[in-house]
């Protein structure tokens, strides 16, 4: 049997024409890339948290700093304590306005407490804090509070408490209180000089003192130098 040679068709299978944005210019074809099956959804981004929640809320434990030991953020400020060793108890250290100061101010109760077992937040300004002198908590509470305020020195300064550095600038501040001049005093130094010059070349008043009953002046007799 011969073939039409104008039929192509009668030696293979019809094929469905495939669609062509030229031959339909409103039909469009999705790109096979740029399409999503239900079984491979489309990526997403990470989860972020809240914009202004703080990290520490996000720990096991809300308010505790995720660095240093012993304080915990409460009502805007930073609150200091310490529990007492083998018992149930705390000891209040205060409230800072900064976890540096409450945090300095854990490390003097725990040094006083816990002594060389002590894990304190600044190993290295151990040595400029004064210890307590007994382990009660009011003893405990006071050098408490002094440390805080070294550690507020040294975030104004900005030398670590426990470096030479900070012993040294802490001796130029005491020399240059030592070598104060007054300053008012310099100026007037002329007038000064002026009145000491001027009381020394008056002469001094005379005393005259009142004669005795046995002076000459009072004797009824004759005066030795009268003749």
């Amino acid at each position: 049997m011969m073939t039409d040679p104008n039929n192509p068709t009668d030696d293979h299978p019809s094929q469905p024409p495939i669609p062509s944005s030229f031959d339909h210019p409103n039909i469009q074809v999705p790109h096979p890339l740029l399409t999503h099956t239900c079984e491979d959804p489309p990526p997403t981004r990470d989860k972020l948290p809240p914009a202004g929640k703080s990290p520490m809320a996000s720990s096991s434990s809300p308010g505790k700093h995720p660095m240093y030991r012993g304080i915990r953020y409460r009502s805007g400020k930073w609150v200091s304590e310490i529990r007492e060793p083998r018992k149930t108890t705390r000891i209040w250290l205060g409230t800072y306005p900064t976890p540096e100061m409450a945090a300095a101010a854990y490390d003097v109760a725990a040094l006083a407490l816990k002594g060389s077992e002590a894990v304190v937040n600044f190993p290295a300004s151990v040595a400029s804090y004064r210890l307590p002198v007994s382990t009660s908590s009011a003893d405990i509470r006071k050098a408490a509070l002094a440390a805080a305020s070294l550690k507020k020195d040294e975030m104004k300064s900005g030398i670590n408490i426990g470096t030479d550095e900070y012993h040294q600038a802490k001796d130029r501040e005491e020399m240059s209180k030592e070598e104060y001049v007054d300053e008012d005093a310099l100026l007037d130094l002329p007038n000064l000089l002026v009145d000491m010059a001027q009381g020394m070349l008056v002469s001094p008043p005379r005393i005259r003192s009142t004669p005795s009953d046995d002076s000459p002046e009072n004797s009824d007799g004759e005066s030795l130098w009268s003749y």
